[in-house]
């Protein structure tokens, strides 16, 4: 299939890289080079999301070829005035242009419009879920909590390690073993430490030896633990 992608920043370059080895012919333009798309059968716009519409406002309107968005967070009226639209928004972190293109092969994709996605994602070996418009930005904000609040729960232990004299490496593993337990049973069973157990003494202690500019980070994810562990109570058998 001819791609022409507009956007040479990490997603349109993983794009670029994953389709290419899908055997696509691509086509990777900087998102001010509209009038260089050369025939395609999609042009999959890989910008910021508040930069969509008006360059999909650049790009002349045909029914050859489908205009379509790899953004988590918009509908499809963003690509107006194009009749033939779609959106394939992978769930998955594209750090580079070489890791992201990896990510993308057999990636789950929130798609929407046109068939003709499908065929390109099907072509990545992905998975493919479809959401209502009214859900759409629950979800990106559901992938947003997925991915960059872990990092910067991550962020933070580095900065509590590095005042305890220790490196975030040390925590890693750890933060591995939390996270396959999850994968395991689920965020319920796999909650463990002192907000599980109700240990009130420990968390003020915690929240005593922590600096401060840390502390409203920890009792909002100490609230929130709280929450977790009396789900699991309430729904143990009686």
């Amino acid at each position: 299939m001819n791609i022409s992608i507009l956007g040479t920043g990490r997603a349109g370059t993983s794009f670029d890289l994953a389709l290419r080895a899908a055997d696509h012919n691509v086509q990777l333009l900087h998102h001010s080079e509209t009038q260089r798309l050369a025939a395609p059968a999609l042009v999959l716009l890989c910008v910021p999301d508040d930069e969509i519409a008006s360059v999909a406002q650049r790009i002349t309107p045909s029914r050859d070829f489908v205009v379509a968005n790899v953004a988590g967070s918009r509908a499809l009226d963003v690509l107006a005035p194009h009749s033939r639209v779609a959106s394939m928004h992978p769930l998955a972190a594209l750090s580079s242009s070489e890791v992201g293109a990896r990510r993308l092969r057999g990636a789950t994709y929130c798609v929407a419009g046109d068939e003709l996605v499908r065929e390109v994602v099907a072509s990545l070996d992905g998975r493919v879920i479809s959401l209502d418009d009214a859900q759409r930005t629950l979800y990106h904000a559901t992938a947003s909590v997925a991915a960059n609040h872990l990092v910067v729960l991550l962020g933070q232990v580095e900065s509590l390690a590095k005042a305890a004299g220790l490196t975030l490496e040390d925590f890693l593993p750890l933060a591995q073993q939390a996270l396959d337990d999850v994968v395991a049973v689920g965020p319920a069973l796999a909650l463990t430490g002192a907000a599980s157990r109700g240990d009130m003494s420990t968390i003020d202690a915690h929240l005593a030896a922590i600096p401060e500019s840390e502390r409203s980070t920890y009792v909002a994810m100490a609230n929130a633990a709280f929450e977790l562990a009396e789900s699991r109570r309430s729904q143990a058998p009686a």
